[in-house]
């Protein structure tokens, strides 16, 4: 769970807990003896690169302290139909308890981390960071980013509180790229903030215009093609960071890397994942 608190994972267990439990699971509570114990299995029934293991053992920890879970298969690692990715071992009631809320959140996050893996994949030796973005599931972006780390990309900003990001908005809304880098770097000076600045362009004409004002940190080329980018990224040379982004593809994102930049971001690793098929099926006889 590295990059988040434990107590964080925990808060959110709570709250998914009491969102699908609410003051009973009934039919386990009038199906199942209370201290009757079940071995279960995660069943892969995909193919890709499996993401929340361990917070699946945090999940059953919760719901029965004295849970055992056999781990087979580690965050990070790839996965085909028919493997198991773990077993566990704990009261029934609880084991019922917590499976949506393990099964949900690890589909999700294997989907994310699967993509985010062909993506890392698709620029294997080119000296470029694939990022993610701020296109996720509200309250569940620190899940998806965690399983975007396990797909072997790289996190961004977690919000709009720990970089600044001067967006085609804020200029028109500001009047010019030169108002709005200025504005920004004398607010960080004014509050004391110690962020770095990226500013967007959307042509030639305003790269040179943030090459003239200078003071930001990375230089982001939005839906720039190809030859453009490349010409672009030749033109800062490197007196600032460069980031490629916009409508980045499986099928497009080794050309736009090659052109030189140092970054590409790629929303789709967060907002266009699937899911993974995942399964937890108790063992009969057990």
């Amino acid at each position: 769970m590295e990059g988040i608190s434990a107590e964080k994972i925990d808060e959110f267990i709570v709250k998914a807990l009491a969102e699908d439990v609410g003051d009973g699971d009934h039919t386990s509570l009038a199906t199942i003896p209370s201290d009757d114990t079940s071995k279960a299995k995660l069943l892969v029934k995909d193919e890709g690169v499996i993401a929340g293991v361990e917070f699946a053992k945090r999940v059953f920890h919760h719901v029965d302290p004295s849970a055992e879970i056999e781990v087979l298969v580690e965050d990070g690692q790839d996965i085909k139909y028919g493997d198991i990715a773990f077993y566990v071992t704990c009261n029934s009631q609880a084991l019922l308890k917590a499976e949506r809320l393990v099964l949900n959140t690890m589909q999700r996050m294997s989907g994310i981390s699967t993509l985010s893996s062909r993506f890392a994949f698709e620029v294997e030796g080119i000296p470029v960071t694939i990022l993610d973005t701020r296109k996720t599931t509200p309250l569940l972006r620190f899940m998806e980013k965690w399983a975007v780390r396990i797909g072997g990309c790289t996190n961004y900003r977690d919000g709009l509180y720990d970089w600044m990001m001067i967006k085609d908005n804020h200029i028109d809304a500001c009047g010019s790229i030169t108002s709005a880098i200025e504005k920004a770097v004398a607010y960080k000076k004014a509050e004391n903030k110690d962020l770095g600045i990226t500013v967007e362009v959307r042509n030639l004409v305003e790269l040179h215009e943030v090459l003239q004002v200078g003071q930001v940190t990375r230089i982001m080329l939005d839906n720039f093609e190809v030859p453009i980018l490349r010409e672009a990224v030749a033109t800062v040379g490197k007196r600032f960071e460069t980031e490629a982004s916009g409508g980045v593809t499986l099928k497009t994102v080794r050309a736009i890397s090659k052109t030189g930049v140092d970054f590409v971001s790629v929303g789709a690793l967060t907002h266009s994942a699937g899911s993974l098929d995942l399964s937890l099926k108790v063992i009969k006889g057990t």
